[in-house]
């Protein structure tokens, strides 16, 4: 499979996918007597990986370290275990994060129907100004 079409079935750009190669993360990439890259099926399933990842939030420093002890084989599989934990706590804190953001939205969003719905905007009695913008009085 070419770049071109590694970059189009994963949404990522040629520059990525070199950049993954150079750093690790997926392994050096064969290529045709033209010097164009010859992705395998191998090289499609750390492509897969790393993307999954990335997309998800985990940083390329996890992501390489997880890489070289995958490399390094089986007496790494307690740290790799290790290593995803960490990564899905970060991004179950991140999509904290997220989930409160979406609820304030939620919240104005009623408001604003409401307003338009009355004609008039009010904030319910809110107490803080910073999670609902309510004007000061």
């Amino acid at each position: 499979m070419t770049i071109k079409e590694v970059c189009s079935r994963f949404n990522v750009s040629p520059d990525t996918l070199r950049y993954y190669e150079r750093v690790g993360v997926i392994p050096e990439v064969h290529r045709t007597a033209g010097g164009i890259r010859d992705y395998t099926d191998d090289d499609i399933k750390w492509v897969e990986t790393a993307t999954c990842f990335r997309s998800a939030g985990m940083p390329i420093e996890l992501l390489i370290e997880y890489v070289k002890l995958f490399r390094e084989g089986d007496h790494t599989i307690q740290a790799r275990c290790d290593l995803l934990k960490e990564a899905r706590e970060r991004i179950l804190a991140e999509r904290k994060k997220f989930d409160d953001a979406l609820a304030k939205m939620d919240y104005k969003i009623k408001v604003y129907e409401k307003a338009v719905e009355t004609g008039k905007l009010e904030w319910g009695g809110e107490s803080s100004c910073c999670c609902c913008n309510k004007p000061k009085e």
